[in-house]
């Protein structure tokens, strides 16, 4: 039987590509295949697919599979091979026998798969281009005999390039081919160039520029870490009506002259003279062949970095030192573009950027040794253009030198980043929440530049590998970053010592001997994990399992018999917000706990992912590393009542949440713990980066989510809505990066731009809104929305492989109404604050409705205690204005802890707390006040 459903499924995606159009160079030669279906009537079910591929335009060949998926289905037919090009189109059958009509189609093309298949070879200038010498261009010129059908360049290089053809642009891709491991792993990308070349002479241009490859990378000052010449490997290929292919390969034919670009720099910025030409009219230098290796050439798995925004400048204004200032109004990553004119030749325009102001001028410092300058010598009055091309800087703020008058509709930012489908989206009735929202948004763009980064600004940015091991979760709702962070565990595995340890940072430049530190190398483990939960991809885990199993036989060697991983260097709980400005390792948490806790941890995952990989031995054998960690951790950090050496509430956290308490007193006694180390700490956050990302779920999951909303919706500092109040428009590394004064923070490391402590987003998403993944991909969903008390109305959407799921919740009127949009392929389970049971529907739109969890007027309990009192916002606020009045303690934090050996006392003995009697003055007083108050 055929009848076609009411919508047809989307055009197939090959793996994690999201090219529009067709996706040249294809990452395998066997890709997965995703499809969605956008709407379906109701008992619409699947039970089947059938997907047809056709190959260099032949006959189409079909292949019907008896299954249900449409997420990462395999690959059908033959092998692609290199150059060849697919179609592929699918339809859909349901329970009931009917077809949905054929999608369209989706193409795709091989890349180069084999070294063979190049006939390029590197080529690097002679006598030009050196480390200080201008940007080079290379240059190569085909004749072209007849009628051009299609044309390919592939290319890549040592060192950034941008490529022309017959003087147009070829591509929208910055900074390419961005950073890998490239000893190891060396992108290139494929360009369909067919509208720019025509009949007879051709000529390809190639500007290369300095880049990762050979500029300044660290912060201890190395240049050239990965060569000293820059180079060029190109190969054009150009079919003709008649049948035959024209190449153009870098070889030593090829020529090099000098560009504009005098000096380039990811730190320090690009230095133009727009006398000379951007492109010379001559090249003579010649070039030489290298020697290099292509058996390490990949095609990209994610996009490339774009410009993907352009910001108009907020204000133009006066620094008291009378430096012109551009504010854009959003702490951004890119560069900025400047038009001037009237300037005469020899005349130099400076750009500096910063991320903030301090007494009104630029704020440098952060930037340690970074420059983060752009000046241009200029050839003439003409109005021109100005704006870099081979660096990029993190900025708000630009100071403008050379410039008078400068009119704000002159002057814009250049945002840029690896161009991420946008796939989650969370907003609330807090105004602050909403913004602190944005910021880690913003954060994620700004350090998602081909790397995911620490920071994008100062001399140093660098893939940490904590930092996206604490974020993978959030990125991962945020964006399709599926491709961005394979191609990153990809390098990661790449960069493994042959023991196991995984380096601090990836790409690996600092090159630390053995390095071992939890949580940071736990980003083996982690991330392919998250990411098979987010997308389905079992293949991430396949391919990844050598490297996961390598860093916890490397963990597990350290701990030794006994499982406990003791001693040597950790980053620890880093910028617990009471370590010292200058030691952010100073943490509160015991780093013996963090790193044995961590042991358990990954060992469990390899388990996991052994599990469904099917190699049962495996998982057997990390699931009993696993449990003999947790053991260990228990009896050495874990007493009976619950508590946890060094009593911080991060290593409750991890506790709580990694299933390291050996039964359920010992539980409910560390959840009572937290809860009140939250309590006393005033509601303040007192976590770093590898408390942070699990404080709210801790508390949640012990029944306290109250008391993470209140943690959540802090304004003061430490917290996470403080830098909001100060105007941040991105997340900041530390929790007072700016001083409540206006001022810097003193740290040697402080910047403002910094995703980690932004990872409690993902539990907005999960617990605040609702929406979670219950199966790998959202192939189920739980909706488990958790208000507060401050919070009326709470939504996020996410656009999971299955397509769009939906959460918008609202409190009024003594009513709690959720709103659930389920795609096609997903079930979701519905859980109501109520505590009613929970219900499961299918795709669509569904509405349920309870009472409200929080009735307006809440009034204190009778005979309350003073963890009573804490708990209840507007009594504990009274209190506090009484504390102040009577000038018997500093600030709320220090009256929040001075009653931790009360909390179980009646809510009169806040007085023995604050004001002990006869050690403080007018003791007696406040204490007949508080009574009164709390009557």
């Amino acid at each position: 039987m055929v009848r076609s459903a009411a919508h047809t499924p989307t055009p197939v995606r090959f793996a994690h590509r999201t090219d529009d159009g067709a996706v040249l160079a294809v990452p395998s030669r066997t890709p997965a295949l995703s499809w969605q279906i956008p709407d379906a009537p109701a008992e619409f079910a699947a039970a089947a697919y059938e997907l047809e591929t056709t190959v260099d335009g032949g006959e189409p060949r079909t292949h019907l599979v008896e299954s249900a998926e449409q997420v990462l289905v395999p690959w059908p037919a033959e092998p692609i091979a290199s150059r060849q090009r697919v179609t592929v189109r699918v339809r859909v059958r349901d329970t009931a026998g009917g077809w949905t009509d054929w999608s369209p189609p989706a193409h795709a093309e091989g890349g180069l798969f084999d070294p063979a298949d190049w006939t390029a070879r590197f080529v690097s200038p002679r006598t030009l281009g050196g480390p200080d010498q201008p940007a080079p261009l290379l240059r190569g010129r085909l004749d072209v005999p007849g009628e051009i059908t299609s044309a390919r360049l592939y290319v890549t290089s040592h060192g950034l390039h941008r490529a022309e053809l017959n003087g147009q642009r070829v591509g929208d891709d910055e900074l390419a081919p961005g950073w890998t491991s490239y000893p190891n792993r060396l992108r290139y990308r494929a360009y369909d160039v067919t509208g720019l070349l025509h009949s007879g002479a051709n000529t390809l241009d190639v500007a290369l520029g300095n880049g990762w490859f050979r500029g300044r990378l660290g912060w201890r000052g190395g240049r050239a870490l990965y060569g000293e010449r820059l180079a060029l490997l190109a190969q054009l290929e150009v079919t003709t009506s008649d049948g035959r292919t024209h190449t153009l390969a870098t070889d030593e034919s090829w020529t090099a002259g000098e560009t504009d670009v005098l000096a380039n720099d990811n730190y320090d910025g690009q230095r133009t003279d727009l006398r000379r030409p951007a492109r010379p009219a001559d090249t003579t230098d010649p070039v030489d062949v290298l020697d290099a290796d292509l058996g390490r050439l990949v095609a990209p798995e994610g996009p490339p970095v774009r410009v993907t925004e352009i910001l108009s400048a907020v204000t133009v204004s006066t620094s008291p030192s009378g430096r012109t200032l551009v504010d854009f109004g959003q702490n951004l990553v890119g560069w900025v573009r400047l038009r001037v004119r009237g300037l005469a030749a020899g005349e130099e325009v400076t750009i500096r950027h910063a991320e903030v102001l301090e007494d009104g001028e630029l704020g440098v410092r952060p930037l340690k040794t970074a420059k983060a300058t752009d000046t241009y010598v200029l050839a003439g009055p003409d109005e021109v253009s100005l704006e870099p091309v081979f660096t990029f800087h993190g900025f708000r703020y630009a100071e403008v030198s050379g410039v008078d008058g400068l009119d704000k509709n002159d002057i814009e930012a250049v945002v840029v980043g690896s161009d991420l489908r946008r796939t989650g989206w969370f907003e609330s009735s807090h105004p602050l929440l909403n913004r602190f929202h944005d910021n880690v948004v913003w954060s994620a763009r700004g350090n998602f530049l081909d790397v995911p980064t620490d920071c994008p600004q100062r001399d140093e940015r660098l893939g940490w590998t904590g930092d996206i091991q604490v974020f993978a979760p959030t990125a991962t709702f945020l964006f399709d970053a599926a491709g961005f962070l394979t191609n990153w565990l990809a390098d990661l595995a790449a960069e493994q010592y042959p023991d196991g340890s995984v380096p601090f940072v990836i790409p690996d430049v600092l090159r630390t001997e053995r390095p071992a530190a939890a949580a940071w190398g736990d980003a083996a483990t982690i991330v392919p994990w998250v990411l098979y939960q987010r997308t389905g991809d079992a293949g991430v885990l396949a391919k990844q399992l050598p490297s996961m199993r390598a860093w916890v036989d490397r963990l597990a060697g350290l701990a030794g018999k006994d499982c406990l991983w003791t001693g040597g260097f950790q980053f620890g709980d880093w910028l617990d917000p009471t370590a010292p400005p200058e030691a952010p390792a100073a943490a509160k948490a015991d780093p013996d706990v963090i790193a044995t806790a961590h042991l358990a941890r990954s060992a469990e995952l390899v388990a996991w992912a052994a599990a469904v990989l099917g190699d049962r031995d495996t998982e057997r054998h990390y699931a009993d590393l696993a449990a003999r960690t947790r053991e260990a951790f228990a009896r050495e950090y874990v007493t009976n009542g619950g508590r946890v050496i060094s009593d911080a509430p991060t290593v409750y956290a991890l506790a709580l949440e990694w299933a390291l308490l050996p039964g359920e007193r010992e539980r409910a006694g560390a959840g009572r713990r937290l809860v009140d180390l939250v309590r006393t700490s005033g509601f303040r956050i007192s976590t770093g980066f590898v408390g942070t990302p699990l404080i709210t779920d801790a508390l949640t999951s012990v029944g306290a989510v109250d008391v993470a909303h209140r943690l959540l919706m802090q304004t003061g500092v430490p917290s996470w809505l403080y830098a909001v109040t100060m105007d941040a428009t991105t997340v900041w590394e530390r929790w007072d990066s700016m001083l409540p004064d206006g001022r810097i923070n003193p740290g040697e490391m402080t910047s403002f731009n910094h995703y980690a402590l932004g990872a409690v987003a993902d539990w907005l998403h999960r617990t605040v809104a609702g929406l979670a993944p219950a199966a790998p991909g959202y192939r189920a969903i739980t909706v488990r929305p958790q208000p507060g008390p401050v919070i009326t109305h709470a939504a996020a959407r996410h656009l999971t492989p299955y397509g769009e799921a939906a959460v918008e919740w609202r409190r009024a009127d003594g009513r709690f109404v959720l709103d659930v949009r389920v795609p096609v392929g997903s079930t979701a389970t519905v859980h109501l604050p109520d505590g009613s049971d929970p219900v499961k529907v299918g795709h669509g739109s569904h509405e349920f409705a309870c009472a409200d969890p929080y009735p307006r007027d809440q009034i204190l309990a009778g005979d309350p205690t003073v963890r009573d009192v804490l708990d209840h916002e507007p009594t504990w606020a009274a209190v506090l204005a009484l504390a102040k009045e009577f000038e018997v303690t500093g600030d709320d934090r220090d009256a929040a802890g001075r009653t931790l050996a009360y909390l179980d006392a009646p809510a009169i003995e806040i007085a023995e707390a604050l004001a002990p009697a006869g050690l403080a003055p007018r003791a007696e007083a406040f204490r007949a006040r508080l009574a009164a108050l709390l009557a």
